[in-house]
């Protein structure tokens, strides 16, 4: 404001000025000046300028609120104790206002090693604070993190939701001045389609500000000898990863070996007896060397008769 005062007292005596030039030329006319109709931008680092880039800043702010996104991960952990450091988590989950949709444990056995797994539900506001706090539980082995911009969807569903339920509310005014039969079933037919359309738009906008409101991150924990080993990157390291391999694959190996062992024993055994079944039942299916030879001699010839004929 105190830059403009100047410029308005310049303004002041050169149109005084002009009005005495005026009258000193015996009426000739002074040129008009058109005065710029627009406002003024404010200069930079002035009050007015402050105020317009905050008012800037706050409507690109706003923008960034209204935005609706999905967040989804996967965290990969080495721990000591998988199924301790399963309840650690789902408390973190629990002290952040979320929950654990699902959660599998598996303790250790002599031929398995322990392991856990779980799904958790965080608030989107509190995801990046609760996934520090899981790096803190051991060594992380991998991160994968996905976002998905889902706010067109949702203001679809907003606007079909809010036409819907107008829609509704004129249907039931309708209904309640029906004066026939015919009117009454037309207008409830109409109005239990429109109302299980709105139902079904409502659950999806219901799942839809769930899956934003509240981001899905599986947390897999395992201990170091299931943890993936690095990648070989010179001879030595390549020649122990394939002597590893051979050495788990001779020990599957031995184990499909052992699990096959019963099978392939009764297949052997019932071959052996079906093979015997059959050799016993062709040998007294063959006749004997007696009989055969009897049956095979011809009989005695009758003797003759050599009286004399009369």
């Amino acid at each position: 404001m105190r830059r403009l005062a100047p410029a308005a007292a310049a303004a002041a005596i050169t149109a005084l000025l002009l009005a005495g030039c005026t009258a000193g030329n015996d009426g000739a006319s002074a040129p008009v000046v058109d005065m710029p109709a627009g406002e003024v931008a404010p200069e930079p680092g002035t009050t007015e300028g402050k105020v317009a880039e905050d008012a800037a800043g706050g409507s690109a702010d706003l923008q960034l609120e209204d935005r609706s996104v999905i967040t989804t991960g996967w965290v990969a952990i080495t721990v000591e104790d998988p199924v301790a450091s399963a309840e650690e988590a789902a408390d973190l989950a629990e002290r952040a206002g979320g929950r654990v949709d699902s959660r599998t444990e598996t303790p250790g056995t002599d031929s398995q090693p322990p392991s856990a797994s779980l799904t958790l539900r965080i608030p989107s506001d509190e995801l990046d604070a609760v996934v520090d706090e899981l790096r803190a539980l051991g060594t992380v082995t991998s991160v994968s993190m996905n976002a998905s911009d889902v706010t067109q969807q949702r203001q679809d569903l907003d606007a079909r939701i809010e036409a819907l339920t107008a829609s509704v509310d004129r249907l039931q005014e309708l209904l309640a001045t029906a004066t026939t039969v015919a009117d009454l079933i037309a207008i409830e037919s109409e109005l239990t389609t429109r109302q299980a359309e709105l139902d079904s738009l409502t659950q999806q906008r219901d799942w839809l500000v769930d899956q934003v409101d509240f981001s899905t991150i599986t947390v897999e924990l395992v201990t170091e000898e299931v943890a993936r080993d690095p990648q070989p990157d010179d001879f030595w390291s390549g020649l122990v990863a394939g002597w590893k391999a051979l050495v788990g694959f001779a020990s599957w190996l031995g184990v499909a070996v052992g699990v096959m062992m019963p099978w392939l024993l009764a297949v052997l055994v019932t071959g052996a007896v079906i093979v015997l079944i059959v050799v016993l039942s062709t040998r007294l299916r063959r006749p004997r060397p007696d009989a055969a030879s009897a049956a095979t001699q011809t009989p005695a010839e009758a003797p003759r008769d050599e009286s004399p004929q009369a």
